[in-house]
């Protein structure tokens, strides 16, 4: 990999998924080794199940212990935080989570993910509250934190300012059903999140559809824009100008089957042409 550029990681959603026992996981894996081998053969994951229920500080080093140098967990924040009705009220949530043991993860540590419900609609003042309520540490840890905006009122200048004043990443979802945006909004990485795969595909998405994806991958790993992508904001962020950025991608929700598969072909053209 170029030094001029930032890690690129490739990833799923979860690792416990049924489908995925004889396409991904060998039939005679044991459950509870599934984690470790998809930790191996993948770059990072976005952990589910902090949306769903509080973890203890002891499941979160047990998960930093299972996967090796390098890998990185992104936690999906939880549901009683960004479902609330209003969010300027959520800082009580956003603190009782970061606390709750996620520094166990160490150097394991990726994004945290706060994803809006599709009904939150954009309210200025609102939602800068809980951007500031958003922590830069956590036990000495850095924090980077990135919003997923799936109403269509997010899709505006402001709601990129707000984002950009607060350092908070913008996450790019590549949807049949939420809004694209692909302003660059937080100093040193990016998030995107797929969800356009296809199971009839053995790679989940076809070789050309990847290929652009590395391409806008590199790009923004060295700290450019992709020229093919549409930006609210009018500048391509043109506050977050960097040498070089971490991404972050995630293969989601269609064509889940073959996640894995996205995934690993999309980490192997990178790194093949790094």
């Amino acid at each position: 990999m170029s030094k001029k550029r930032g890690k690129i990681r490739s990833g799923i959603g979860g690792w416990t998924y049924k489908p995925w026992r004889g396409t991904f996981y060998p039939d005679d894996l044991a459950q509870k080794n599934e984690l470790a081998y998809a930790a191996k053969t993948l770059a990072t994951i976005e952990v589910n199940g902090t949306f769903y229920r509080t973890q203890k500080p002891a499941t979160f080093e047990r998960w930093a212990q299972a996967a090796p140098d390098g890998f990185a967990f992104s936690l999906k924040a939880p549901r009683y935080v960004v479902n609330r009705k209003r969010l300027d009220e959520a800082g009580e949530g956003i603190e009782r989570f970061v606390e709750s043991g996620i520094s166990a993860l160490g150097d394991r540590l990726g994004p945290i993910l706060w994803q809006l419900p599709p009904t939150k609609t954009f309210e200025r003042d609102e939602f800068a509250a809980f951007l500031d309520a958003l922590p830069a540490k956590v036990d000495g840890i850095g924090l980077r934190h990135a919003v997923e905006l799936r109403h269509d009122s997010f899709a505006c200048s402001e709601a990129v300012r707000r984002c950009c004043d607060a350092g908070v990443a913008i996450v790019y979802a590549d949807s049949d059903d939420y809004p694209a945006i692909a302003d660059i909004t937080a100093p040193g990485f990016v998030y995107a999140r797929l969800q356009r795969g296809d199971n009839a595909i053995a790679t989940g998405y076809s070789a050309a559809a990847l290929d652009s994806w590395a391409a806008r991958a590199q790009t923004w790993a060295s700290g450019g824009h992709p020229d093919d992508l549409s930006y609210i904001g009018g500048s391509a962020g043109e506050n977050t100008s960097a040498d070089k950025r971490d991404v972050f991608v995630y293969f989601i929700r269609e064509g889940k089957v073959r996640a894995p598969h996205a995934a690993m072909a999309l980490q192997q053209h990178i790194d093949e042409h790094g």
